[in-house]
């Protein structure tokens, strides 16, 4: 009696833990179902298709339209420096003033020379032309007579030669007087009067430059300027008027925008193979001569128009593993779901999507940490509102 009795009470408190631990897992799948069903409260913001400007922005460094450096052309102990520095001087203004004492000396000494020659020439031309006629009679031989004129032809050629060397005289003694070849300012001076300078020495002795206009040269990367073409050419980036010039903006290095509009004025027919870029030029105006030569500058131009294409939030987008652009948007099942992106390029804070969004998409923009595909959440502001929250998965890199 007593075994069955114990056999009796070992089975009711195994009946009493089957039913505890039942209900216990009962308790826990309850808890488990709820938070599976319990949705995430998030944000959204629609989907907009729009023409959007392909704008361009792209580093650059201001050039002089034109630039000549002073060089002496002939050697000497310079007497006197004509300008001041820093001045706006004239094609053909005097800069500097050679010594020229040895240069008029010079020119002196040719002009002699030429008249010698001159001299003889005429006396050979008068005996060639006497002996011509004293050899129609046969009072010279032919042969005295040739050597007449050839001596007559040879002084006509010693005074061409004379000429010449008068002239390059002369051209040295101009040379002194070192003058702009162009019009422009003029930097500061590298010599003082008393310094002795040579002929076509390397160091300049001062620079005249032109900057208004000025030029800003910039680069682009060849794989961007072919993915614009190839872009036109499919049709997915519309052509603006050929006719007429791009404006180009320049941006300072303090960010403000110069008050003068700048045209795009051409592009390099080749790539710089060590670079791996085009060069770019843009003609700018300067006539209060703000931008100076090797300022940093930025450019911005609009290079024809995306058409038909979504802006959104750098903060909503992100990328895979495998660097696909992606957006979580909220699906017709009220779940969150996962759309890969074409991602033209970056306009200000946005991103330029071509290709991976539906007109009726609702992009999620807030508590983004916590979505996955398939995650149920819920839509708590309105359709049309824009703004985002500050948390997010962070933008394409």
């Amino acid at each position: 009696m007593k075994l069955r009795r114990d056999q009796m009470l070992g089975s009711l408190a195994m009946l009493a833990l089957v039913s505890a631990c039942s209900s216990e897992q009962g308790a826990m799948t309850e808890a488990t179902a709820g938070q599976q069903v319990q949705s995430i409260p998030v944000r959204t913001m629609p989907v907009t298709f729009q023409d959007q400007p392909n704008t361009i922005e792209l580093p650059g460094r201001v050039r002089a339209s034109a630039e000549a450096e002073i060089r002496p052309q002939v050697t000497g102990i310079i007497e006197e420096r004509l300008f001041t520095e820093g001045d706006y001087v004239e094609a053909g203004q005097a800069l500097y003033q050679i010594d020229d004492a040895e240069y008029v000396a010079a020119v002196q000494s040719a002009r002699a020379a030429l008249a010698r020659a001159q001299a003889t020439a005429e006396n050979a031309r008068e005996t060639a032309n006497r002996f011509e006629r004293l050899s129609g009679i046969n009072a010279v031989s032919r042969q005295e007579y040739d050597q007449a004129a050839a001596a007559a032809k040879q002084a006509e050629a010693d005074i061409a030669m004379q000429q010449a060397a008068l002239s390059q005289a002369q051209i040295d003694l101009a040379r002194t007087t070192m003058k702009a070849p162009i019009d422009g300012r003029i930097g500061r001076s590298s010599v003082t009067q008393g310094a002795l300078v040579t002929q076509n020495q390397t160091n300049a002795l001062a620079r005249v430059v032109q900057i208004d206009p000025v030029y800003v040269d910039l680069a682009v990367s060849s794989s961007r300027l072919l993915g614009w073409r190839l872009q036109a050419a499919e049709g997915h980036i519309a052509g603006g008027d050929d006719d007429k010039a791009i404006e180009v903006d320049i941006l300072l290095e303090n960010g403000a925008t110069y008050a003068h509009k700048g045209r795009l004025e051409f592009s390099e027919t080749n790539v710089d193979e060590t670079a791996g870029t085009v060069a770019v030029r843009v003609v700018v105006p300067n006539p209060d001569g703000i931008l100076l030569p090797g300022m940093f500058v930025r450019a911005q131009f609009n290079a024809g128009i995306y058409e038909d294409v979504a802006l959104l939030p750098q903060s909503v987008v992100s990328r895979t593993p495998t660097g696909t652009a992606t957006v979580m948007v909220v699906g017709a099942d009220g779940t969150a779901q996962q759309r890969q992106l074409q991602v033209e390029q970056q306009h200000e804070s946005n991103w330029i999507i071509r290709a991976g969004l539906e007109p009726s998409d609702n992009i999620i923009v807030s508590n983004l940490q916590n979505v996955r595909p398939g995650t149920p959440v819920s839509v708590v502001m309105e359709q049309g509102q824009t703004d985002s929250a500050p948390t997010s998965r962070g933008g394409v890199q």
